[in-house]
């Protein structure tokens, strides 16, 4: 599918709190809507993040089946499929070792289209969060392809070098795009017609536990005051460098750090009396330890990998109450620093003067005012009403591409 190119994106100085490329929710999505093919490069158990959000969403009124990368082994070729409590469907291709990529790709396409066969899937569209897995898609016939586009995988380290030629194969299938951030929206908004910005939502009653009288968990229960907290994958992205220098500079800080270690040697990671490594939470236990926090931290590298992040974390800390310090990264900078709603800081220097500032305003009329800012704006954020903005355009894209179809042949009278 081709698309005509807008000729110039709305520029970001457009994109206010909600506003931006937005579809019209005209109605709520029909409990026969379409099935839903998620081909994803993150394990549906790996960090509960934006697939999960959206998927657990999506399973209400469709059945979801959220495939993920195929796993390697001597045994013959199979789907292994586990519903999850939210009702979504985990697909799991096991493919026979040994072979190219392309054979293997091959093979999971195969396993694909047996279950759209076996399930009986005469109508459904697909998602797709990686083009690198596009391929396994060769028998599909959706209705509709969307992009998700979550991050630019390019840039992250270890990227496949054939992968910006499969996402430009990806946006002549799609027939809707999505970004995870206003700047990532930016790039892709050039590269096909119909794009849409949806930057990472928050579950607010969730996060707002915190500013409950909930239990401190017991691996950082003895750890003293003050506590400055990131969670998340620690990866390339993750500035290493200004997180030691900012525990040698302050040993009374406590730096509390959540989350897997992926793609960067754990013997390369600074290490102090008062850095703690408390490994991967659940996505219901974070609350517990941010009621304990007294600074989130966002200390993202500045790197082509973090040149188009939008962190969950952002609305996740603010809606738990939270004072929360950032590196300058343009999705967070705006709206959240424009807003005054996040500290922003470049450089060691500059980044512990503002960790010490949010300890410093704690209990003042300025902190009140801050989340009071914080609060209003995400007011106007949710994940339900993200999947209903685009379920929207996703029925909009629909409508399109029926509309463009070339009309059925009729015969003729004499005939």
């Amino acid at each position: 599918m081709s698309h005509a190119l807008r000729p110039l994106c709305p520029p970001p100085e457009q994109f206010r709190p909600h506003d931006g490329r937005r579809p019209v929710v005209v109605a709520s999505c029909s409990t026969q809507a379409p099935a839903l093919l998620v081909l994803s490069h993150l394990r549906w158990n790996f960090v509960f993040q934006r697939p999960q959000h959206l998927m657990t969403r999506a399973a209400r009124t469709r059945r979801v089946f959220f495939i993920e990368e195929p796993v390697f082994g001597e045994d013959a070729d199979r789907l292994e499929m586990v519903t999850d409590a939210s009702g979504v469907t985990v697909c799991t291709p096991h493919v026979e070792s040994g072979h190219s990529p392309a054979e293997s790709q091959a093979r999971t396409a195969r396993l694909l289209t047996q279950l759209v066969q076996s399930e009986g899937l005469d109508t459904y569209d697909l998602w797709v969060y990686t083009p690198m897995e596009l391929p396994v898609a060769a028998g599909l016939t959706p209705r509709l392809t969307v992009y998700d586009c979550m991050d630019e995988l390019a840039n992250f380290r270890g990227a496949p070098p054939e992968l910006r030629e499969r996402e430009q194969q990806l946006f002549e299938q799609a027939g809707v795009v999505f970004t995870g951030g206003h700047r990532l929206y930016e790039a892709k908004c050039l590269q096909h017609g119909n794009v849409y910005p949806f930057p990472s939502s928050v579950e607010v009653e969730h996060f707002a536990q915190a500013r409950q009288d909930l239990a401190d968990p017991a691996d950082q229960r003895e750890l003293p005051r003050p506590r400055l907290g990131f969670y998340g994958v620690i990866d390339e992205r993750f500035d290493t460098a200004l997180i030691g220098e900012l525990a040698r500079r302050r040993p009374e800080w406590q730096i509390v750090l959540l989350g897997p270690v992926v793609k960067i040697d754990p013997a390369e990671l600074p290490q102090a009396p008062n850095l703690h490594y408390l490994g991967q939470k659940t996505y219901a236990e974070l609350p517990q330890y941010l009621a304990h926090w007294d600074v989130a931290l966002l200390p993202f590298a500045l790197n082509p990998s973090t040149e188009f992040i939008s962190p969950t974390k952002t609305p996740e800390y603010l809606a738990a109450g939270v004072p929360v310090v950032s590196t300058g990264i343009r999705d967070v900078i705006r709206p959240y620093g424009e807003g005054e709603m996040v500290r922003v800081a470049d450089g060691v220097d500059a980044f512990e003067a503002a960790c010490a500032a949010a300890l410093d305003e704690a209990g003042t009329a300025q902190a009140t005012e801050r989340q009071q800012r914080a609060d209003a704006y995400l007011a106007g954020l949710s994940w339900d009403r993200t999947w209903n903005e685009m379920q929207a355009a996703m029925e909009s894209a629909v409508q399109t591409q029926q509309s463009a179809a070339p009309a059925p042949l009729r015969e003729s009278a004499d005939d």
